[in-house]
């Protein structure tokens, strides 16, 4: 689907009513896919690739435009079941407009897109608002990882730990991102001429570059701690299920010599003092007894 949006005073807004100059063409059907390849001459494996969410970041320059695929976090699904997955997204820069290939519509909103002064910030404006997405993806992470840490502490599935191994998916998925993500803004700083950015353009990659280290230091991090951890929160609900398997054995243990005591008095023979009025009350209390003497071994065991 095709959205038509113009860069004017600073900003990228809807224009529906003529050919903007930025165009967004959201999972193209056959008929958009034959324009961009026949009509822009935009190579059909870049195409592909501008889709494909296992595609590396890359940078190409064709005759009449340069062709940029950038790694960016992709919406989050509760069918994903804690596995944060990555998209990609394709700009293809002309002489006079961006054509802008994704999976799914770019909102164009926040601090990043707040003033704009060529279709050249655009791109690059588009590449550090996938950083920044992928920092807000990361403290969500480690926000539901601590989470699921409390959970794994009084819990005896594995549900939590398969839900941690999903977000250790994640985090490989996204380390692999912001490195290639890292090595596509290298390749437009030193094809800055090539594509046009200005001084400030250059100042900016600059600013892209250490923001993007700093995010994918954060990401090694939390990466490195799940790892880490992982075999202690396995012990964790090994050791939880050990700890109910005692006090189910505790207390089948403790149900067990009373009920002995029990049918031991109640068996269809003669027994000694069974015609004792107070029967009853010996048989309860040996019964408990036999319940105290398992509390006592317990005890000084230190089961």
């Amino acid at each position: 689907m095709l959205h038509q949006m113009e860069l004017v005073n600073g900003k990228v807004t809807r224009n529906d009513q003529s050919i903007g100059n930025v165009h967004v063409y959201v999972n193209p059907d056959e008929q958009e896919r034959r324009y961009l390849i026949d009509t822009l001459k935009i190579d059909e494996h870049t195409l592909t690739s501008a889709l494909d969410p296992d595609e590396l970041a890359r940078l190409e320059s064709e005759p009449e435009h340069v062709a940029i695929i950038y790694k960016r976090p992709r919406n989050y699904s509760s069918e994903e079941e804690f596995v944060f997955r990555v998209a990609s997204t394709g700009l293809f820069l002309f002489a006079d407009k961006l054509v802008i290939v994704a999976d799914d519509m770019p909102l164009f909103q926040g601090k990043a897109f707040a003033k704009i002064t060529s279709l050249q910030e655009l791109v690059l404006r588009n590449i550090y608002s996938s950083i920044f997405h992928f920092v807000e993806h990361l403290k969500v992470i480690n926000a539901v990882s601590e989470s699921l840490e409390d959970q794994i502490a009084a819990s005896m599935q594995n549900k939590y730990l398969l839900n941690l191994f999903g977000l250790e998916k994640s985090l490989v998925y996204y380390l692999n991102a912001i490195n290639t993500n890292a090595k596509l803004i290298e390749r437009l700083k030193h094809s800055a001429l090539k594509i046009g950015f200005s001084a400030e353009n250059l100042e900016f990659i600059e600013d892209m570059l250490i923001e993007n280290s700093q995010c994918y230091e954060q990401a090694e991090i939390y990466s490195n701690i799940l790892t880490s951890m992982m075999d202690a929160r396995v012990s964790i609900v090994n050791n939880n299920l050990n700890w109910l398997m005692k006090t189910l054995t505790t207390i089948t243990i403790a149900i067990m010599l009373p009920t002995f005591v029990v049918s031991l008095f109640s068996m269809n023979v003669a027994i000694p003092g069974e015609n004792n009025p107070l029967m009853f009350w010996i048989i309860i209390v040996l019964a408990s007894l036999s319940v105290l003497a398992v509390r006592l071994v317990w005890w000084w065991k230190q089961w």
